[in-house]
């Protein structure tokens, strides 16, 4: 593989996706953060207590864990990287533990950022909290409905939640009023993104502090198996983040497959779904040049999925690149097999992940592997927020 595979190259481009394309009021904003996060992220004082309080607060390393009536259901070897045992219950503390520590060098005093699942928000109002910030969440307004215990976790760790109503009222709308705000208020204001999405550096700053996912299996699955490597790696995408970070360290290594699930909602040819790669064409969304659903006008598509973390219309640009070189592999997944592979993972492994981790979870019903092939599934989080949805559909 190219090695600007895993780092962008000059405007941060991944191939043909990435940039910034932002308004000119947040462009020294935008500036400030190329200017300065590599230098942040490699210095040896910032590094040791990022790693600190991924171990003393968020619980890191988390599991490797072999899955054997999974395993014997499918006839293959599985293993669950645990992300869902992190401090909040999921793979988003990473990030915000990150970019907190970024946000506080680069002196600015109040935080915003956006959520669909409500696990980002939880994530960066718990570092907030951790660290005196001011917070405030936006928040569509169907997903503060559908994701209420996360709503009252927020509001409870002294964020300001607020619900966005135009669009469709999912994670679109709020990444759209969180760019608002900062641009109304650039000078005090950090803007922390959730997903590997946005305008450069953005995607290559959570992609890096997701990476700690595979830095951990370089070590992790060597020490269960016979084996350097696992077959494949397998985790869902919305704009990217969980994927990124459980792909990084073997983007280079070609042995490895790294497969894509993303959210086909009530299908594709619906109308009500969020399967970027099957129907998007590239374009530009909230700062970066990536494949994006849209109409032959270029007007974004509203998206839907059963799962308010993948409900997104865009794809973040690595991830992108890694779908038009072929280095990734992307299958849609339903609403309903999404589903159904959350239930059969609670009944046979007494884990319940989130909808979103239940459709990199489908995946095994939709591919074929060997026996003595081993598969890693990232488990990007838990399920408590989606039970209230998860018990209607079961009826």
């Amino acid at each position: 593989m190219n090695p600007t595979t895993l780092h962008p190259g000059p405007g941060g481009f991944y191939g043909e996706f990435g940039g910034a394309y932002v308004p000119e009021m947040l462009w020294p904003n935008v500036k400030e953060l190329q200017d300065h996060y590599l230098e942040i992220l490699e210095d040896p004082a910032f590094l040791a207590e990022y790693y600190r309080l991924l171990k003393e607060y968020a619980g890191r390393p988390t599991p490797l864990y072999p899955a054997e009536r999974l395993s014997q259901h499918y006839g293959t070897h599985i293993f669950l990287k645990r992300e869902d045992l992190t401090h909040t219950g999921a793979h988003k503390i990473n990030n915000a533990l990150g970019q907190i520590l970024l946000a506080r060098r680069l002196g600015k005093e109040r935080i915003i950022a956006e959520t669909g699942a409500g696990q980002h928000g939880v994530a960066t109002a718990t570092v907030c909290a951790r660290m005196g910030m001011h917070c405030t969440i936006y928040m569509g307004a169907l997903d503060v409905q559908r994701q209420r215990p996360n709503v009252e976790r927020m509001k409870l760790l002294g964020a300001t939640v607020v619900p966005v109503t135009s669009g469709n009222q999912t994670l679109k709308d709020a990444v759209n009023e969180a760019l608002r705000d900062w641009i109304s208020h650039p000078g005090e204001t950090y803007y922390l993104i959730g997903s590997a999405v946005g305008p450069h550096p953005y995607p290559d700053l959570v992609a890096r502090l997701q990476s700690v996912i595979s830095e951990e299996l370089l070590w992790q699955f060597p020490e269960l198996t016979d084996r350097r490597e696992p077959d494949a790696i397998l985790a869902c995408v919305g704009g990217g983040s969980n994927a990124a970070g459980a792909f990084y360290h073997y983007l280079d290594n070609d042995r490895v497959r790294l497969i894509a699930a993303e959210a086909g909602g009530k299908g594709v040819e619906s109308g009500e779904t969020a399967a970027t790669i099957a129907l998007g064409k590239t374009g530009i969304l909230h700062g970066c040049k990536s494949y994006v659903i849209q109409d032959d006008d270029g007007q974004i598509t509203e998206p839907y999925s059963v799962s308010a973390g993948l409900d997104y219309p865009g794809l973040g640009p690595l991830l992108s690149h890694l779908f038009v070189t072929g280095r990734a592999a992307f299958h849609t997944v339903n609403d309903d097999e999404a589903l159904a592979a959350t239930l059969l993972l609670a009944r046979l492994e007494g884990i319940i992940p989130a909808l979103e981790s239940g459709h990199a979870l489908a995946l095994l019903d939709k591919l074929s592997f060997k026996p003595e092939e081993n598969i890693i599934i990232n488990l990007s989080g838990r399920g408590d927020k989606d039970m209230e949805t998860i018990l209607k559909r079961m009826g």
